[in-house]
This record gives structure tokens, C-alpha cells and sequence, in this order.
């Protein structure tokens, strides 16, 4: 594998779990496991399905690769 095509994966997946702790763990402070498990199961619908994304030219990742 390129180290640089690993590089721009990584990169991205990073994003991914930066934008997942800061818009869904850390506000919501879940109280149990079962809680937890409910929200981030609805962010990352709200992720690929209704947020649009400029790396995308504004559209969500279900258009890009739905």
C-alpha cells in the first residue's frame, strides 16, 4: 500500500471520530450503555444521510456512495 493513500485514510477516519465525539458524545454525556448506544446508532444516520459535506460538493455520503 502507498504510505500516502494510508495517510489521506487515516486523515479521514480521524475527522470522522473527532465530528462524532464533539457533535454526539461529549454534549450528550449518555448515562447508560444501552443510551449511548441509541445516540451514536442516530448520528451516524443524521452523518450519512442528512449532513452535507463540502469535501462532497454539499452532498451527504449516501448520495456519494448510496
Amino acid at each position: 500500500m502507498n504510505g500516502r493513500v494510508g495517510w489521506i485514510d487515516n486523515a479521514t477516519v480521524e475527522r470522522l471520530w473527532r465530528s462524532l465525539k464533539y457533535d454526539c458524545v461529549y454534549p450528550n454525556a449518555f448515562e447508560t450503555s444501552s443510551k449511548l448506544h441509541t445516540g451514536l446508532s442516530l448520528w451516524i444516520g443524521y452523518y450519512n444521510q442528512d449532513r452535507h459535506q463540502s469535501r462532497f460538493g454539499g452532498r451527504t455520503p449516501d448520495e456519494v456512495y448510496g
